[in-house]
């Protein structure tokens, strides 16, 4: 007897849809994947609160994820949310209002239970291997650090410096290119906000990072655009970048205007201002802690929620 199930994500820069047929012998099948830039953070997250037209993006299109679910015969929704709603003083308002408009029941997680829950989507996506890695999620609202071996969490933590609050607070005029003293205030942001991250680091000495989803992703995109090729979504999650070509996108991401950022073959409208304080944030991370190798996981905190299921 199969059944079927949705994973929603509510990030705060983007919602993720992913509906899954799972057999009695313990089979799966995608059936369905999508994600759209609500930007639940945008306008309100620096405030701790959901605007109104934030709020009525993330109900259009939860009500679309639902007919999308009636359309699959969908029998079992898992839904959560992380730290736009969160931390928003009216974030249990907005959760009362999406459960009134589509039935749909919204689990507000933790930090620490996001980065397990990110952690167990990489696992999915690759072999992570018996030394310790650095799993980096860079999220709209939060970032999540996770150090971990093929045995599990060694160590993990979220930080709500994510790329949309970064934005609010850094790079408020996106369309110029950021200037070096806002590049420079943000690393010294960093170093402030992730001493925790700097004494795991000491205690566990990870050598790879490991970016999951998001920027990451579209880093690779704009990696293969050149070269003609478009990522397969349905190819292997466990990607590679190597350090020259990020170093080298960095450096042009840091010069170019809003409109030459949106020109980058491969770049996504829906990343192209916050592409560019998270490649701060990665760039500092990688120098900060000699990481040599940076491997890009596709799957993420929905596939974490994914990975419970079939363990489940």
């Amino acid at each position: 007897m199969s059944r079927r199930f949705a994973l929603i994500d509510l990030g705060t820069n983007t919602f993720h849809l992913l509906i899954v047929e799972l057999d009695a012998d313990g089979g799966q099948q995608i059936l369905y994947k999508t994600k759209v830039p609500v930007k639940l953070g945008e306008g309100g997250i620096s405030k701790g609160e959901i605007t109104p037209a934030a709020r009525e993006r993330g109900l259009k299109t939860l009500t679309e994820f639902k007919e999308i679910m009636d359309q699959h015969g969908v029998e079992t929704v898992k839904a959560t949310a992380t730290s736009a709603l969160r931390n928003a003083s009216n974030g249990a308002e907005v959760v009362a209002a999406i459960k009134e408009h589509t039935g749909i029941n919204v689990e507000v997680i933790s930090g620490a239970r996001e980065a397990e829950l990110i952690f167990k989507g990489v696992q999915l996506a690759m072999e992570v291997g018996p030394k310790p890695v650095m799993v980096m999620d860079i999220g709209g609202g939060s970032i999540e650090f996770i150090i971990g071996t093929d045995k599990g969490i060694l160590w993990k933590k979220s930080f709500e410096i994510g790329a949309q609050r970064l934005l609010d607070k850094f790079y408020p005029e996106q369309e110029q290119a950021i200037k070096p003293e806002q590049v420079k205030a943000l690393r010294h942001y960093l170093q402030d906000h992730l001493q925790k991250l700097t004494s795991a680091v000491l205690q566990h000495q990870p050598e790879v990072l490991i970016g999951s989803s998001g920027t990451f992703d579209t880093l690779v995109d704009m990696d293969l655009a050149p070269q003609g090729i478009t990522r397969d979504p349905n190819g292997s999650p466990d990607m590679s970048l190597a350090l020259a070509t990020f170093h080298r996108q960095y450096k042009e991401l840091l010069q170019k205007t809003r409109p030459e950022r949106l020109a980058i073959p491969g770049m996504l409208a829906m990343r192209v201002d916050m592409i560019v304080v998270a490649c701060v944030a990665i760039d500092w991370v990688l120098e900060k802690y000699n990481l040599e190798k940076i491997r890009v996981s596709a799957y993420a905190l929905k596939e974490g929620m994914l990975a419970e299921l079939l363990q489940g």
